[in-house]
């Protein structure tokens, strides 16, 4: 998969996206990662992308001209352009897996007041929200949803890891996890565990899995006894 991000601060990225399970994805080429930045697509000497809005009002829009410069830049054919804005749809682990799918994914980071509607209107193919509360930019929300878009990509969790084990897979949240020593400062590893029993183990894990759901979300219990 290609992932293209159009950004006023590409150096936010490249930590973040260097690290762990995506800069191994990046390394192994099964995640092809392309910062770019807007202000390089400027015609402006000053390198400014942003203008007073028409019709008055407080802050700045970033300008059509140089998104439009980037886009034109690449291909964008097969593409899906995302647009992180608070008006978009929710972002969820169905949606992520709908982008996994995809050859290539364009993220257009806004700021300010946003991008200049006819951005929106000729380029970008979905508006998407990572939650309901406000961020300065729209870099957060892209590396939020390319790490979880990217763990859906064959081969990124390694070849005995499945996305699918994963505890939202089964609707409720995941149980608690021990490792080594057995009992710290007084603190002890739940016996089961230590059983070897399987079928015991797997009990415990399905108890505490319902309780915890049902402590902490218990809008997901309903739905999981609901089914």
């Amino acid at each position: 998969m290609k992932i293209s991000v159009l950004t006023l601060f590409p150096h936010m990225f490249a930590g973040p996206m260097g690290e762990s399970i995506i800069g191994r994805a990046v390394d192994n080429n099964l995640l092809e990662l392309n910062l770019m930045n807007i202000r390089d697509y400027t015609k402006n000497k000053h390198k400014k992308v942003d203008d007073y809005p028409y019709g008055g009002g407080a802050g700045m829009v970033m300008q059509a001209d140089p998104i439009f410069n980037a886009l034109e830049s690449i291909d964008t054919k097969n593409s899906r352009i995302i647009y992180m804005t608070p008006k978009g749809k929710v972002f969820n682990q169905d949606l992520a897996i709908e982008f996994s799918k995809e050859e290539h994914l364009v993220f257009l980071c806004g700021h300010y007041e946003g991008v200049d509607q006819r951005v929106i209107d000729h380029w970008v193919t979905d508006e998407v929200s990572i939650g309901d509360y406000v961020l300065t930019g729209g870099e957060l929300p892209a590396m939020v949803m390319i790490d979880s878009i990217a763990r859906m990509i064959p081969g990124v969790l390694g070849q005995k890891v499945s996305y699918m084990d994963e505890s939202i897979y089964s609707g409720l949240l995941e149980y608690p996890h021990y490792t080594r020593p057995s009992e710290y400062r007084g603190m002890l590893v739940p016996e089961v565990l230590l059983s070897g029993n399987h079928k015991k183990i797997e009990q415990w894990r399905m108890d505490k899995s319902l309780e915890i759901t049902r402590e902490k979300r218990p809008d997901l219990y309903k739905k999981y006894k609901k089914l």
